[in-house]
């Protein structure tokens, strides 16, 4: 991955309110991106497939749908493809999963966030029974009643899927709502859906992989000591003008 850089917030243009905040997950609230490559790497050993980590990680926030023919000649419609699936749901299940962290105040940005009156759904790449575990570890809990994974759309992220599934569990419209995620695919699917989209480099993105962003954050603790002047400053009660705030 890129080296991060250029501590502290970036934000681009003047942004009108928002009511639907979409929220990513892995990489954006848990520290999960390097556990779900080494998952996909040792799934792939272990049909005989010899895939770089580096290969993958730089995919990781597309699904296996995605990711899977882009670094091996499988599908996951494949025979070895969906041992490969299984195998590495397997292992990120049961040997990633307990040693995951979440993000500093990953929990408190979404308690935020809804107690300023915004609707927050989750808009993820993961399979749905790994996202309860990951939101419990985020202390977002809240958000297990709205989430959207890839099992809600025929493909997952860049494609827009996701988002448009997610839009309409909000009932909300794509001028209204705004993407949280880390990941250039974040923003692809965002962005073809109509949706703008805040990035954090938490995921290990360098601010030009995340170009296309309406904001970038160093992740949730940087985004909540912010808010007031972030693109959500409209709704969550703040000065909706957005500034660059000095590094820390």
């Amino acid at each position: 991955m890129t080296k991060r850089s250029n501590p502290g917030a970036t934000t681009a243009g003047r942004q009108t309110h928002v009511t639907t905040v979409l929220l990513d997950v892995d990489g954006t609230l848990v520290d999960s991106n390097d556990a779900h490559a080494w998952a996909w790497v040792r799934a792939f050993a272990s049909e005989g497939v010899d895939v770089p980590f580096d290969a993958v990680r730089r995919l990781i926030g597309m699904g296996g749908d995605q990711l899977m023919p882009r670094v091996s000649s499988l599908t996951e419609e494949s025979e070895k493809g969906q041992r490969v699936a299984r195998k590495r749901q397997e292992l990120f299940a049961h040997h990633f999963i307990p040693q995951l962290q979440p993000f500093r105040d990953a929990g408190r940005l979404v308690a935020e966030l809804k107690q300023r009156g915004l609707t927050v759904v989750v808009a993820s790449s993961a399979k749905a029974d790994e996202l309860r575990p990951l939101l419990r570890i985020a202390n977002a809990e809240v958000l297990l009643d709205d989430a959207t994974s890839s099992s809600d759309a025929d493909e997952s992220k860049p494609s827009p899927d996701i988002i448009h599934a997610a839009l309409a569990q909000a009932h909300a419209e794509a001028s209204d709502a705004v993407m949280i995620g880390d990941t250039p695919y974040d923003i692809q699917a965002a962005t073809a859906a109509g949706v703008r989209c805040i990035a954090f480099r938490s995921g290990g993105w360098s601010d030009q992989d995340l170009a296309g962003a309406i904001a970038i954050f160093d992740g949730p603790w940087d985004l909540l000591a912010r808010l007031d002047g972030s693109p959500l400053a409209a709704a969550a009660g703040g000065d909706p003008t957005p500034r660059n705030p000095a590094p820390e």
